[in-house]
């Protein structure tokens, strides 16, 4: 792993770093930040995946969060949202390929050679942040931005006791029914439709739910509004009892507007999980 950069911020250290992945077959790049209290002693930790186009430094840079895991003692993980480089399988539309990785692992040609994002966000990253920082693995929480929340929402269901809490901002609720996710789970898992369940957050609310607490935020004016499908799971979660809160915020439309704005809420959200 190498060192891109390390800055000051809000008492701790905000790293940038690249690593060979072995589960992508590329260079991989993801933003950490560690806050003060990981001098003391080994910190818990929320991951942040984020949304179609953006890379480890969207949210790092708008989203504001380095001030509230600060105040709550917790490390933040921004992972890149899909492999890049050279010898990458990419596509000229802005939602598949490079940028555009929806936390699948790709068995179709010519992605399956290394769009495998699950495996680098369930098993891979999470070893080498775990081996290499200050970070208590026991105590881990995950949240997202609409592709990111898919991804968030969906890494909780089907890893069941590894976060004690999942939100998410505008997340793909149901990508199954939805141009953005259709389109991409045919070009990544072909076209049986059995396969994409797995990654559809209202199909696996239905199912499985989650073993912890959960929020949800919305903007009224979002405008995808259509491809979000948001409606679909609020009613999975009020159909199974979800312990959760599925919140619509009025006038807000799907930027890091948005995201910023909610930051707060979510950080102080997954705190009192982490420190239960």
């Amino acid at each position: 792993m190498q060192t891109i950069s390390e800055n000051k911020c809000f008492g701790g250290i905000q790293g940038v770093y690249t690593h060979a992945s072995e589960a992508c077959g590329c260079n991989m790049t993801f933003g950490l930040f560690l806050p003060e209290a990981a001098n003391e002693g080994a910190v818990p930790v929320l991951w942040y995946l984020s949304g179609l186009t953006c890379t480890h430094e969207n949210a790092m840079v708008k989203a504001g969060a380095q001030t509230w895991a600060a105040e709550h003692g917790i490390a933040l993980v921004f992972p890149d949202t899909s492999p890049r480089g050279k010898g990458v399988a990419d596509d000229e539309a802005y939602d598949l390929g490079q940028g555009a990785g929806f936390y699948v692992n790709a068995t179709e040609a010519p992605w399956a050679r290394h769009f495998r994002m699950w495996d680098y966000l369930a098993d891979e990253l999470p070893n080498i942040v775990g081996a290499t920082f200050a970070i208590d693995e026991d105590r881990q929480a995950i949240t997202g931005h609409s592709m990111g929340g898919h991804g968030a929402l969906t890494l909780a269901m089907r890893l069941p006791g590894r976060f004690r809490s999942v939100s998410a901002f505008a997340p793909i609720c149901h990508p199954t029914q939805s141009d953005w996710g259709r389109k991409q789970l045919a070009a990544y898992l072909g076209a049986d439709e059995s396969l994409w369940a797995g990654h559809d957050a209202t199909l696996l609310m239905r199912r499985l739910g989650f073993d912890g607490p959960v929020l949800i935020d919305q903007g009224s004016k979002d405008q995808f509004l259509d491809l979000l499908k948001p409606e679909a799971l609020a009613a999975a979660m009020a159909e199974r009892r979800q312990n959760g809160q599925f919140r619509i915020q009025p006038g807000y439309d799907h930027s890091y507007f948005f995201v910023a704005s909610f930051m707060e809420d979510h950080l102080r959200f997954h705190a009192d999980a982490l420190y239960r």
